[in-house]
């Protein structure tokens, strides 16, 4: 038995008020319920009929999809409805933004393409959760499959997939942002995963997931039943993106100490001094001697290139990144509209990010990576929405230390006024400055080094920085991220102790930079093979950081 919903009308209102019941004179020996008086003059009552109701075939399908939200990769049901009303309509529902709502005349042209009838109904698509805001052209595969299987077109279990792709007028399948992510939640679910090219090579980075790839609405249509060659190509060697070596900067032995040390311990870097003396080439050595990432940070750092929607050049190595420094906040730290997208700071993660002309960077934007400095990562808020991207950088920086760029200089003189030389140091807070782990002045190259014979290369220093770097891994972490309570765990010679703690009592120290230059100390003494840090190694350490 269904219950069968009778509303009066104008006509039967006279029979209502004259006591009478319009349904039971027309219907005899039908039970009646009252049900909902929804004003004085219009009820409604469930009436339930002797006679079954006729069952109506169901057209729904639905498939997999992903959509990121920061770097965390969220399954999104695609859920096909095909029923009455106007002919050959799609509506899509669910949060989409312009571009998905815009897929129903990419499908439409590309289902006709290959071969397959658009259904003569009105078709509902819905994207659940419906309060996830959705964005993007990737949903056009998965919306194309579910429609086609809620029409009888294909077999439902070209459903039992993770599917995403954009689908152009002529049927092809171009690549869309987050096939890494894609692949992440297919491996969660256990089903296979159907992307385009492009799309599949990033995801076979994710050795649990079923990756099959396919370039047009058939072959997905086939690959997604296990039919065909869907597999894709096996990844291919990553290109090795060349780096400045330390042989190529002359002279400047305590700049390349410095870098030395801050590249074995994560510190963050400083460089200041004139023009032409270094600096740049300095700070652009410092991904060249790094050690490569393991997998884990590997994955980590495509999850969040992928969800930018660009490719990493290279898996495994350390990724750099250098804004120009007219560059927005919302381009170094994240935003933008709707969800929120990672900036350069977090393009940079388990990397290192070089600002070169520190000085000339907005003060609003450099205060604005404090926090994120300190913490590792940066929260983003928007209306419904919040996004944390991991920021785990080094911040490699190189500043002029007025505005002409020669104060101090000893053979050009300074143009700039006390004014000028003030306001030019305000841009960097003093929060800022203590941040830096390393802070150290770079003077002009000697012209008897300039002229003579390479020096060091980058490959020896890497092999002492990565054997700094296994005696941190025995730690847990590298030594920038050193608790205070495991910095007081390790040992420490009493002379050094006491060399430390004395720049803190005489207010050369802040709290915070009291622990950094422990943590400097550590790395320090791991580059000398020491178990523990000696008096010379904490004296580096505040001459380093300037203090000397």
């Amino acid at each position: 038995m269904a219950p069968t919903t009778i509303a009066t009308s104008a006509a039967r209102r006279s029979c209502l008020r004259k006591g009478l019941n319009p349904i039971r004179r027309c219907y005899p020996g039908v039970r009646i319920r009252p049900a909902l008086a929804a004003s004085r003059e219009l009820f409604a009552f469930s009436a339930i009929v002797s006679q079954p109701l006729p069952m109506l075939e169901v057209m729904f399908a639905s498939t997999n999809s992903v959509a990121l939200v920061g770097v965390e990769a969220r399954a999104v049901r695609v859920e096909a409805h095909v029923g009455g009303g106007e002919k050959g309509r799609l509506n899509v529902v669910g949060l989409p933004d312009t571009a998905v709502r815009e897929a129903k005349d990419r499908v439409m042209a590309a289902m006709s393409v290959a071969g397959y009838r658009f259904p003569p109904k009105t078709v509902t698509v819905n994207l659940a959760p419906a309060d996830l805001p959705k964005s993007g052209s990737a949903y056009d595969l998965p919306i194309a499959l579910a429609l086609l299987a809620a029409a009888g077109e294909i077999p439902k279990g070209a459903c039992q997939v993770v599917a995403l792709g954009e689908l152009a007028l002529d049927g092809r399948i171009r690549p869309a942002r987050g096939g890494l992510g894609a692949a992440i939640v297919a491996s969660d679910m256990g089903v296979p995963c159907v992307l385009p090219p492009g799309a599949a090579e990033e995801a076979s980075i994710v050795s649990s997931a079923k990756v099959r790839m396919a370039g047009s609405l058939g072959a997905a249509i086939a690959a997604a039943l296990g039919e065909g060659d869907y597999r894709p190509p096996p990844p291919a060697e990553p290109p090795t993106v060349p780096m400045p070596d330390l042989s190529e900067v002359r002279g400047q032995p305590l700049a390349k100490r410095a870098l030395e040390v801050a590249a074995a311990g994560g510190h963050h870097l400083l460089l200041s001094g004139a023009p032409g003396s270094g600096k740049t080439m300095l700070a652009r050595c410092v991904p060249g001697v790094l050690p490569p990432l393991d997998e884990r940070s590997a994955l980590e750092v495509a999850q969040v290139w992928s969800s930018a929607g660009r490719a990493r050049p290279s898996l495994f190595q350390p990724p750099i990144r250098s804004p120009h420094h007219t560059a927005t906040t919302a381009a170094v730290i994240g935003g933008g509209s709707g969800i929120p997208v990672p900036g350069e700071i977090s393009m940079a993660h388990r990397g290192v990010l070089f600002l070169d002309e520190l000085g000339e960077f907005p003060p609003s934007l450099l205060d604005g990576l404090r926090q994120p400095l300190e913490e590792g990562q940066v929260t983003i808020a928007r209306k419904g929405v919040s996004v944390t991207f991991p920021a785990m950088v080094q911040l490699v920086a190189a500043t002029n230390p007025c505005p002409c760029g020669y104060d101090g200089d000893y053979r050009h003189g300074c143009s700039c006024s006390d004014r000028m030389k003030q306001r030019y140091r305000r841009r960097l807070s003093g929060p800022l400055m203590d941040r830096f782990d390393i802070r150290i002045k770079v003077n002009r190259v000697d012209p008897d080094a300039m002229i003579g014979p390479p020096e060091e290369p980058s490959s020896e220093v890497a092999k002492r920085i990565a054997s700094a770097r296994e005696a941190q891994e025995l730690r847990g972490c590298r030594n920038r991220d050193l608790s205070r309570t495991a910095l007081d765990s390790l040992e420490a010679a009493l002379g050094a102790k006491r060399l430390v703690e004395g720049a803190l009592r005489h207010g050369s120290l802040t709290g915070r930079g009291f622990d950094r230059v422990r943590r400097l100390s550590r790395t320090i003494a791991d580059l000398a093979g020491s178990i523990a840090v000696e008096e010379p190694h904490a004296a580096e350490a505040l001459a380093l950081r300037g203090l000397v």
